[in-house]
């Protein structure tokens, strides 16, 4: 049984040595076209989700498309109260000033988040 263990690793060990002498060759034109179709088909990131609160604006940059919300939990992205800044259309913002209490939509791509509404709050 110890030989034939013995064997087989030296055969594997051979297999990997042999292996190392040699150098790898550049992809193929045809190769290269088919890597770049499979780019394609990779996983994408995770999907957008949307999320629903309630927050105090802290900052507003309408030049820049961007407000800051000290926001409540987001049950739906399950996030803590926290505050953070977010894109908005310049359009959403025209109401809305520092110390505002609002209601807001916004879609998270994982990344960054979107204000897709924003309201003040009643």
């Amino acid at each position: 049984m110890k030989t034939s263990i013995a064997i087989a690793l030296g055969f594997a060990i051979s297999a990997t040595l042999s292996g190392c002498g040699q150098q790898g060759e550049a992809p193929k034109a045809e190769e290269k076209a088919a890597m770049a179709d499979d780019a394609g088909t990779m996983a994408m990131p995770a999907e957008t989700k949307h999320g629903k609160g309630t927050a105090t604006v802290t900052a507003i940059d309408t030049a820049k498309g961007q407000v800051t919300l000290d926001h409540s939990a987001i049950a739906e992205l399950e996030w803590p109260p926290m505050t953070m800044g977010f894109a908005a259309k310049p359009e959403l913002l025209t109401n809305i000033k520092v110390g505002d209490k609002v209601a807001f939509e916004l879609d998270w791509d994982g990344k960054a988040g979107t204000v897709t509404k924003l309201d003040k709050a009643s």
